[in-house]
């Protein structure tokens, strides 16, 4: 099945959600010689589960984790950011948008699903507020009465069973004449059962999961979840009333003939004197056994099964998401003819996309130090290092938060790729400007990942913040470049200049030569200063300039969570300020759209 990133969370929470359900399960199985009120709070923390998925705890650890720096190793590492050689611009995205915005039978398919959870929701939610407001309406009809108790004591001429009817300010409800259908001594132990409920908080509890029943309204597991909870409440205040020293007959002979004159609470969130098994009930306040407190080995299982359900997804983002790593040196890894951030949009209709006349794919190095996309030659084209989600974000012209979905090896497995354009494309790509032949190489990863890697995505678009990098009061403070395109017929050197046409960022510099602000732009939206927000060039600056901008970098991630081991110089200014101060450039905060691609369906490929 299709998935938008939505849909593919979910699923995710889901499945985590009935794991936890089904260890919960065997949790109470272990339990079942204790006391019901330990399992009724196991039942409880499987039923909230479900609203707090375990990506939100770790995504709170990730925001507790310290501040860290990394510095280098003994000698040279690579700091180049994979995207800071993708050369295309933000709104490149849009001729792959173009196809991709129609409505389809794939992403028609998840609001087919949300209209019908919606439909389901407002049904399952309208059906028990109505039942509540009916025994609400109940309630101030009813009479006060004279019985003292601990909470105010109406009655009633309708039919139903004894309860506790409010949350924070309980009202015990009781049918008219039931003092006459009941002795003193049923009466009494009737009434402790329902003291029992105000003081355990039931209806705030049992008001809790059919919260959690009309948004997960689908799932059986949660109904049988709302079951246990039910009986194991139940079971819960017939052991604390025989603890009070009620007599077990007595207290079975009154359940008995309430349930005989009278009906049942129509809503989980009034608790009554009802519900459970009744013979299993009975049996159990007959037989009058003590339930076992907690051992300390029970103690140790419940401990260990908080930490793994709560410390657990805090610590794993504690630990894989230091907020601040910087290195002492780099190496940088230019690779000149991609590095052209700018691509004019093109369509690739509905016929083929161009791909390589032949393209070898084997598992990249690990440990290599640098990584991007390079040609060599008109004809020549390699991928170096690079993971499948990193080519989708190379060939879509995304930043890595407008890719969603996917298995863990694109992001764990590298590859590299050394392609062949055929001759008389690479011929016709000569007439083309720096632009277009970038858009032209895009299209052929694109037609490479589809069929080497048999990928599928669905395109959706999306409301989120922004920047906008904007020029200063003052102006810019920019230079047009000096760098001139030699003649396209001339030999390629070996080695390319460094000081050609360029845009890399290092630790704490960006440098560039023969580049427009949208390249800027392009590579400050990588930046995790920037907090996953597309940085959208409105400069109205055109033409193309050579600048260096230096600044302090306050959250380079590092690729391996490594602890800091020698502090970096962090006295120069943020990038924010060193924009504005050395190129009289600004970002404003605002809204535009953004593109987000979900990775449906990839394939590992076949080396050769």
């Amino acid at each position: 099945m299709i998935l938008t990133a939505w849909t593919w969370q979910l699923a995710n929470h889901l499945w985590q959600s009935t794991a936890f359900g089904a260890a919960a399960w065997v949790l109470t199985f272990l339990l079942r010689k204790n006391r019901a009120q330990t399992r009724y709070w196991v039942w409880l923390c499987a039923s909230l589960k479900f609203l707090l998925p375990f990506s939100l705890l770790v995504a709170l650890g990730r925001a507790l984790a310290p501040a860290h720096r990394v510095a280098a190793a003994p000698g040279e590492i690579s700091a180049v950011v994979r995207q800071a050689t993708v050369p295309f611009s933000d709104d490149s995205v849009s001729f792959i948008g173009l196809r991709s915005s129609h409505l389809t039978p794939h992403n028609f398919l998840p609001l087919a699903l949300m209209a019908v959870w919606a439909l389901g929701f407002i049904g399952v939610a309208c059906s028990a507020i109505l039942k509540w407001w009916r025994v609400r309406a109940t309630v101030k009809a009813g009479s006060p009465s004279s019985l003292q108790a601990p909470v105010p004591v109406k009655t009633s001429r309708t039919p139903l069973e004894p309860g506790i009817f409010g949350v924070f300010r309980p009202v015990l409800m009781l049918p008219a004449g039931i003092a006459e259908r009941l002795t003193a001594e049923q009466m009494d132990a009737i009434l402790a059962h329902e003291m029992c409920h105000v003081r355990r908080r039931d209806n705030l509890t049992a008001a809790m999961h059919m919260l959690v029943e009309s948004v997960f309204w689908f799932h059986p597991m949660v109904w049988w979840i709302g079951g246990r909870l039910v009986d194991e409440r139940e079971h819960a205040c017939d052991e604390e009333v025989m603890q009070l020293g009620r007599d077990p007959e007595t207290y079975a002979e009154g359940i008995l003939s309430v349930c005989k004159f009278y009906v049942e609470s129509p809503v989980a969130c009034v608790s009554g004197i009802s519900g459970a098994d009744l013979k299993q009930r009975i049996v159990r306040i007959m037989a009058n056994h003590l339930a076992h407190r907690l051992t300390l080995g029970s103690k140790v299982l419940l401990t260990a099964v908080a930490a793994a359900a709560i410390v657990g997804p805090l610590a794993l983002g504690v630990v894989a998401g230091p907020r601040l790593v910087t290195a002492a040196r780099v190496r940088l890894v230019y690779l000149r003819d991609m590095s052209d951030p700018q691509a004019v949009p093109v369509d690739p209709g509905n016929g083929p996309l161009p791909s390589f006349e032949a393209a070898a794919i084997k598992l990249g190095d690990p440990n290599a130090k640098g990584h991007g996309f390079r040609r060599n030659g008109p004809a020549h084209f390699q991928i170096i290092a690079m993971t499948a989600r990193g080519m989708v974000e190379f060939a879509y012209g995304v930043k890595p938060f407008q890719v969603a979905g996917g298995p863990s090896w694109i992001d764990a497995t590298s590859y590299d790729v050394d392609a062949k354009i055929d001759d008389s494309l690479a011929a016709s790509m000569k007439t083309m400007t720096r632009e277009q032949q970038n858009a032209q190489i895009r299209l052929m990863v694109l037609s490479l990942l589809r069929d080497r890697f048999k990928l599928s995505v669905t395109h959706s678009t999306k409301e989120a913040p922004e920047y906008a990098l904007v020029a200063d009061k003052g102006g810019p403070k920019l230079t047009p470049t000096k760098w001139v395109d030699p003649d396209p017929d001339a030999p390629k050197p070996a080695t390319p200049p460094i000081d050609g046409p360029h845009l890399l960022l290092s630790n704490g510099k960006i440098s560039a030569v023969d580049q427009p602000i949208s390249g800027l732009a392009n590579i400050l939206g990588v930046m995790p200063e920037m907090e996953g927000k597309l940085v959208v060039d409105q400069s109205g600056l055109q033409g193309k300039y050579d600048f260096e901008l230096q600044f302090t970098p306050q959250q380079l991630i590092s690729k391996d969570g490594a602890p800091p081991s020698a502090p970096a110089d962090d006295s120069g200014p943020s990038i924010f300020t060193a924009l504005e101060e050395q190129l009289g450039l600004k970002l404003e905060t605002t809204k535009g759209p953004m593109d987000v691609y979900n990775i449906d369906h990839v394939e590992q490929p076949t080396e050769n």
